[in-house]
């Protein structure tokens, strides 16, 4: 999931930087709008969290490799996907300049592909299917499984426009493997944490899920 600068020309890097860059500036706008001091305790343990689990790689062929994202599990926790977009590109900053893991120039794609479409895929699912009166464990695991396999999708078509590797094995390699591990990994975890939290404090969830939910499927 991670793309380095040897897979993509820079043309096409900066036009996935083009993209990427409207939707960091409305995290950040965001964050100066929704964050509190009650807010920003959670908001770095998850970026912790999500910088650790992403340190399990799972080698899949191709020079790629599969592993969670958890952008969708933080746009819940959130009421918002920019929330995740913010965490995701915060993690990747550091993950990029300081371990040299994923590349500079095409970060914009990475941020894109983990922050914006993992997240964006993966809370909207989830308030489609809490304003249907669907059980949140079964939501929130939905949720980010269908964000994990959207954004490797969306990875392996841009690896084939970039001439990396063709199309049908990347799509092979990337949606089997991130399919799996959307299952096993993200969305039961996410399903879980969500769970728990919504159980502990429902005010901090589920009553703004079900705010956002009418209001984003209007």
């Amino acid at each position: 999931m991670h793309i380095p600068d040897s897979f993509m020309p820079l043309s096409q890097a900066l036009i996935y930087w083009a993209i990427a860059l409207p939707f960091i500036f409305m995290s950040f706008r965001w964050a100066r709008k929704d964050m509190d001091d009650m807010k920003i305790p959670i908001l770095a343990a998850l970026s912790a969290g999500i910088f650790a689990i992403q340190a399990l790689n799972i080698p899949i062929g191709m020079g790629t490799s599969g592993h969670m994202v958890g952008a969708a599990l933080v746009a819940i926790i959130f009421g918002s996907p920019f929330a995740g977009v913010l965490v995701l590109t915060l993690v990747l900053l550091v993950q990029g300049i300081v371990f040299a893991d994923g590349g500079i120039t095409v970060m914009g794609a990475n941020i894109l592909n983990m922050g914006v479409i993992s997240g964006f895929v993966g809370y909207y699912s989830f308030v489609a299917l809490r304003s249907k009166n669907i059980d949140i464990k079964i939501s929130a695991f939905f949720g980010a499984w269908l964000g994990l396999f959207i954004s490797s999708i969306a990875t392996a078509i841009e690896m084939s426009i970039a001439g990396t590797f063709p199309l049908v094995p990347g799509l092979v390699a990337m949606g089997t493997f991130h399919f799996v591990i959307g299952i096993i990994g993200e969305g039961l975890i996410t399903a879980i944490a969500i769970a728990a939290i919504a159980k502990a404090r429902p005010d901090l969830v589920d009553s703004k899920i079900t705010e956002d939910s009418k209001e984003a499927l209007l």
